[in-house]
């Protein structure tokens, strides 16, 4: 069909005049493709072009002269040789010896329909593409009261989370999945942090909102506070669509474990990359008796049937009255009559209190196999978690402890110690956090919480004190204005609650057989072949006003990740001059 005729189909199919003149396709009705109130096909017009991620519109007429808008997303797009038959037909054909005609198709997804009347398109109704008010029509952006830049689209356009979906109003947290290295997963978890603190969704609640930043690979957040200097223009541009500044996070306070053998205040952070800023953390072995952190060196989830469990509570509840007992308020405690002040003392005062062998009572009630097996794993985690927990700080020296409170970004950087540190870290922080917002009672301010590896803290089988805390937070964690933005490589291995409570659900680039697990059951099939080819940058956004998940990418970092990046040589001045 020509340019002209296709044109002249258009005014004919026009409702009132005032359709599209110069529209993208129109609405198929054969038996293959037929028309539904929730999809849809377009034949698409040869001087024009749909592609994946496309928001359309059509306005279709009822029998009674009114019409509804339906809005849509191209999920799928098909091209086919008409009046062909065999495959060796296309070489003639290109050789001009048989007739046909290309057609291409493309499949819409419908995500909204107003009013909400429910019938087919009418199939030759004219295809335009949404742009402008309807496209925000299209994807409900008109109806959030409050957004949160989400990425742009392929074509540059800005796509929005709804903000009442996240702040614990009507749902709370976001998990991201993808494979290492490549789903970015960090970095988008962090540019959604970004774009929370430096957005206007936040409005006067930003500077009293809090974030508490697990680093556990690498040391790419221990720059956030300084200028990437090789950020291009085009993800300048990017910024400035979402109607965000390019700079660094502003309000930035960074924690390491304090390095082995340290004595007193003389802790210095085991960093690498960076040392400067950068405060070296550690508890007393008071603190860890009478808060009962002992649980936590045994994060790794157990078996249900397993009394190890058992056996860590009656040590537990022993430690606490030691602490209590113990006088003054020295870091130290009295086990036994002895004064206790390494971790090494202190796994060997347990030894001697618990061991039935060595004439020990503290869990005279479980089988000596049970005891055996606790201390087996005590004295395996020693080595450690040993320089984490010290008896030879003053008393009342509050340097050594993680302080989320005073900036508005917290970085927890962890990469350096054993996975068997790391659960310890995870839990005692996020276990004390918990508490301290349980005990306020208030779901503000705002406290986000961002860990990855999400599958190693809360596994899908087993238990664990650090499982226990996630869920909490999960499932508790909204009305008390506590927000988890987790991560993992793949969400089939996660905790199943931990997941279903997130409202906001993302994957970069998955293997293609998990991308076929029931956890991705949001994605739609031409997702899921997508999510196996995503590139850096690329996510696959879903969230509950949107019924289809949306393709969005997202600039790289405003912030430096590795040293090279932060080398300027005037940053106070350059940082001022983006601020302004």
């Amino acid at each position: 069909m020509t340019t002209h005729g296709l044109e002249a189909f258009a005014s004919a199919f026009a409702l009132d005049g005032t359709g599209p003149t110069d529209p993208a396709g129109f609405v198929l009705g054969t038996e293959r493709n037929a028309s539904t109130p929730l999809e849809f096909w377009v034949y698409v017009d040869p001087e024009h072009y749909l592609q994946l991620d496309d928001v359309v519109h059509v306005r279709s007429p009822l029998p009674d002269g009114q019409a509804i808008d339906v809005y849509g997303v191209v999920d799928e797009v098909r091209a086919t040789q008409e009046g062909v038959r065999f495959a060796s037909d296309v070489a003639l054909t290109r050789a001009g010896l048989l007739p046909a005609e290309t057609a291409i198709v493309a499949h819409v997804s419908v995500t909204r329909v107003e009013p909400e009347i429910f019938v087919p398109p009418v199939p030759g109704q004219p295809v335009e593409r949404a742009t402008a008010t309807a496209r925000d029509q299209a994807l409900f952006f008109d109806q959030m009261r409050t957004r949160i830049p989400l990425g742009v689209s392929r074509a540059g356009e800005s796509i929005f989370g709804n903000f009442d979906f996240l702040n614990g109003t009507r749902g709370a947290h976001v998990n991201i999945s993808g494979i290492s290295g490549v789903a970015t997963k960090t970095s988008y978890a962090m540019f959604l942090l970004y774009g929370l603190l430096e957005g206007s969704a936040l409005g006067n609640e930003a500077a009293s909102a809090r974030s508490l930043v697990f680093n556990v690979k690498g040391e790419d957040l221990l720059f956030l506070d300084r200028v990437n200097t090789t950020l291009s223009p085009l993800d300048r541009e990017r910024y400035e669509a979402l109607g965000l500044p390019w700079h660094p996070f502003g309000s930035v306070a960074f924690f390491a474990p304090a390095k082995r053998g340290g004595k007193g205040a003389a802790t210095v952070p085991d960093t690498g990359a960076r040392m400067e800023g950068v405060t070296g953390f550690y508890w007393t072995i008071r603190e860890f008796c009478a808060e009962g952190y002992l649980r936590f060196l045994f994060a790794d989830a157990d078996d249900d049937r397993s009394q190890v469990g058992y056996v860590v509570d009656l040590v537990t509840t022993q430690l606490r009255g030691a602490a209590r007992a113990s006088r003054g308020d020295r870091p130290s405690v009295e086990v036994g009559g002895a004064v206790i002040t390494t971790f090494d003392e202190l796994v060997e005062a347990i030894a001697t209190q618990t061991d039935p062998d060595l004439g020990g009572m503290w869990a005279s009630r479980a089988a000596a196999g049970t005891v055996h097996a606790f201390l087996r794993r005590l004295e395996a985690a020693a080595p450690h978690v040993g320089h984490l927990i010290r008896g030879d700080a003053a008393g009342d020296d509050a340097a050594h402890r993680v302080d989320w409170t005073r900036s508005q970004v917290t970085v927890l950087d962890l990469n350096r110690l054993h996975d068997r540190a790391q659960r310890f870290v995870v839990g005692v922080v996020l276990k004390r956090m918990f508490e301290e917002r349980l005990a306020s009672g208030h779901s503000r301010p705002l406290t986000f919480v961002v860990l990855d590896e999400l599958n190693k803290y809360a596994p899908r089988d087993g238990s664990s004190p650090i499982k226990d805390v996630l869920l909490d937070i999960a499932e508790r964690g909204r009305s008390l204005g506590v927000v988890l933005i987790g991560a993992q490589q793949t969400a089939s291995e996660v905790e199943p609650r931990v997941v279903a409570n997130c409202s906001f659900r993302i994957v970069g680039r998955l293997d293609a057989a998990e991308a076929q697990r029931g956890e991705y059951g949001f994605l739609t099939q031409a997702a899921r072949a997508r999510a196996s080819l995503l590139k850096p940058g690329s996510l696959i956004v879903q969230q509950p006003d949107i019924p289809v998940p949306l393709l969005v990418q997202f600039p790289r970092p405003a912030w430096a990740t590795r040293p090279s990046e932060a080398e300027e040589p005037n940053q106070d001045a350059l940082f001022a001059r983006f601020r302004s």
